[in-house]
Formats: C-alpha cells, sequence, structure tokens
C-alpha cells in the first residue's frame, strides 16, 4: 500500500482539498487514516489530479505507432509518462495495408505481454485512411481510400478488436455506412480530415457520428453561408470536440471560444503528437515524410504541421493560463471526459474510492513532476 498525506487533491465530488489517499493498483481510501502505507512524498504546493489520457497520440520519444512494433510502443509508454499521461490510444495514420495491419499486430502484443515502465495502452486511434484528399493535411496522399467496413473489420481483428475511434470524412462514399457499422460495434465514428459541408456534417451525426477530430484542422472551415465541419463541431451538442491546445495548431481566442460554444464536458484535449516529442528539435519522421521541428513546432518542407510535440500537461496549463478554465475545468478535460468518451470512466477519470490508483502530481507551474500507473510510480 501507499499514500500520498494530507496532499493537496483533486477529488471527485469534492474539488481541491487536502486529503490522505491510500492506494494499491486501486484507491482504497480518500480522507481516512494511511494506516502504515507507504508515504509518496511531494512538495506542498503539488496538486495530485487523475492521470491524463490522451486518445489521440502518434508516437514519442523517437518511437511511432507506425513502426509496427510492441518495443516502440513501450517507448511511447514510457515517454508519456513524464508528462501525466496514464493511459492512451495508439493512433494510426494513413499507410498501406500492410503496415496498418503490422501497427494494429504491435498493439495487441504490447498489450498481451503487459507495461511495467508507463502508460497504459487502452485501444486504438485508426486515424485514416478514410479520409478527404483536400484535407489531408500530413497524411499520405497514396493510401488515402475509400471508407470500407472489411476493411475496417480487418484491421480490428488485426488488433485484437481493440479500435475505440476511426477517424473518417464522412462525405466519402461508403463514410455512412461505415458509421451505422462502427455504432453497432461501439466504435466512435470522430469526423476529421473532411471537406464536409454542414449538411453532409449532419447526416453523419444523425448517422452516429459522435467526435470531431483536432476540431478547426484540417477540416472545411466555417463560412457564413455554409458552417462546415468546423461550425457544426461548435454548434451540435452531441460531437464531442478534440482540441490541440498547443497555441499553434490552434490559437488561443479559437480555443476560448470552443469553450464559450461547446458543454464542457464535450470537450477533449489531445496531442496529436508524433515521435519527434521529448527528444527535442531537428530533423524528424512521420509515415515516410520528412518533418522539420523547430520552435516547438512540427511542420513538413511546405510547411503543413505534422502533428505535435505538445505535452498533456502543457495542454492543461494553455487551457488554465489562455483559456481562462479553473485548474479542476481543465484536468476534467484531459480525464474525466476522454475517460466517458472512451467508456472506460468505470475504471479511470477521477479520483474515486475503487477507481484504478492512476495519478499525475503536478507542481506549481502545472508540469508533471510524478506519475502512478495501477499504484505503480512509473515517473
Amino acid at each position: 500500500m501507499k499514500a500520498f498525506v494530507n496532499a493537496l487533491s483533486y477529488i471527485a465530488g469534492e474539488g481541491i482539498a487536502r486529503r490522505n489517499i491510500v492506494f494499491d493498483d486501486r484507491i482504497v481510501s480518500i480522507g481516512g487514516e494511511v494506516d502504515g502505507a507507504e508515504v509518496v512524498r511531494i512538495p506542498d504546493d503539488a496538486v495530485v489530479v487523475a492521470g491524463f489520457i490522451d486518445g489521440h497520440i502518434h508516437g514519442a520519444g523517437g518511437a511511432d505507432a507506425m513502426d509496427g512494433t510492441a518495443d516502440a510502443l513501450a517507448i511511447i509508454a514510457a515517454t508519456l509518462a513524464r508528462e501525466g499521461t496514464t493511459a492512451f490510444l495508439a493512433t494510426t495514420m494513413t499507410a498501406s495495408e500492410r503496415d496498418t495491419i503490422a501497427a494494429m499486430t504491435a498493439v495487441k502484443e504490447c498489450v498481451s505481454r503487459g507495461n511495467a515502465d508507463g502508460a497504459r495502452i487502452i485501444g486504438v486511434h485508426l486515424e485514416g485512411p478514410f479520409i478527404s484528399e483536400k484535407y489531408k493535411g500530413a497524411q499520405p496522399l497514396e493510401h488515402i481510400t475509400s471508407p470500407d467496413i472489411a476493411l475496417f473489420d480487418k484491421f480490428d481483428e488485426a488488433c485484437g478488436g481493440m479500435v475505440k475511434t476511426v477517424t473518417l470524412a464522412p462525405e466519402k462514399e461508403g463514410a455512412l455506412k461505415l458509421i451505422r457499422h462502427l455504432c453497432d460495434k461501439d466504435v466512435i465514428a470522430s469526423i476529421g480530415h473532411t471537406a464536409a459541408t454542414a449538411q453532409e456534417m449532419k447526416k453523419a451525426v444523425d448517422g452516429g457520428a459522435a467526435a470531431v477530430t483536432h476540431t478547426f484542422n484540417a477540416q472545411s472551415p466555417f463560412a457564413h453561408r455554409d458552417a462546415g465541419a468546423a461550425g457544426i463541431a461548435l454548434g451540435d451538442d452531441r460531437l464531442d470536440c478534440e482540441i490541440i491546445a498547443d497555441g499553434i495548431h490552434v490559437c488561443a481566442d479559437a480555443v476560448r471560444l470552443l469553450v464559450r460554444c461547446k458543454p464542457h464536458d464535450k470537450i477533449t484535449l489531445i496531442t496529436d503528437s508524433i515521435r519527434a516529442k521529448g527528444v527535442g528539435g531537428g530533423v524528424s519522421e512521420l509515415g515516410g515524410q520528412t518533418v522539420y521541428v523547430n520552435d516547438g513546432q512540427a511542420r513538413l518542407a511546405d510547411g503543413t504541421l505534422a502533428g505535435s510535440v505538445l505535452r498533456m500537461d502543457s495542454a492543461v496549463k494553455f487551457m488554465v493560463e489562455k483559456a481562462g478554465l479553473s485548474l479542476g475545468e481543465a484536468v476534467d478535460l484531459a480525464t474525466v471526459n476522454p475517460a466517458k468518451k472512451l467508456g472506460v470512466y468505470d475504471l479511470m477519470g477521477n479520483i474515486e474510492v475503487g477507481k484504478r490508483a492512476d495519478f499525475t502530481v503536478l507542481d506549481g507551474k502545472l508540469s508533471a513532476i510524478r506519475t502512478v500507473v495501477g499504484g505503480r510510480i512509473v515517473f
């Protein structure tokens, strides 16, 4: 047994208060005696929050989910722990069928062997290949294809049924059929990399699409005669909106607009980070393309943004300092909201007795200084 003693903590149903938290692999008690548990010492001004959950992350620490190996995924998991992330979806990108299946198979292998050194993989986010050529962003054009139920099923089978989210363009032929299929399998259909009109967006949402991938990025913009993907994302409360809160992909004004338009529980922080995160600037790679990382920005040679090097603790800090949220509100966007969205709220997402002992300890500057996954101190 371990315990945080009289620690400033963000507790479900209470807010931020000083509490004793006793835990093994699960949270045993909150506010009671520590009963001889090993004390996890943290600075007096630090705050204990639930572990962050990243539902859209490609890579970190020099590794990428598309490397197709369990070792690469383990590197990502260990790197994410250093920013307070305790669970994540290994995110693919548009690639050949062979390479995508290899990535999916690696996820199944990594999960089966267990990971004692970092964040926990809780599923897969399939970003592409069912996307728009016009709004492909940094996704390779040659592997984009129309939505295909049989192909999705092949990918899902390769990872042992762990696909949780699929990003797709709803205007493409076959998209509505695939959305219905995803709903039947309890997989989130997320609209992204899309040229959809407002009308096409509405049909997709009526058909079961439930989320928007990296809102405002790689999608048809708002216009006064056609609200586009961005406008429907803002206005339809059935849609959960991912946001890359780094001030690079989306400016602070746009993030504040999202916060004003959407219910608090319909915004989810993601990093969309790539292998370059955690290894400094310079030259990196994404989907076989050369990426140049300078001043915290990852771009292709033509200037196209190619994912990010954003840390989740930095995203939370951005929402406090630039979007005007309280610390608790900002933390919810990285914990409660993704947990509910991904169907794992019974296991994680807040500090509550019986849930997994997944914690992030933030210092006074809101940087992660300690991370606990299932009761294990991994950072």
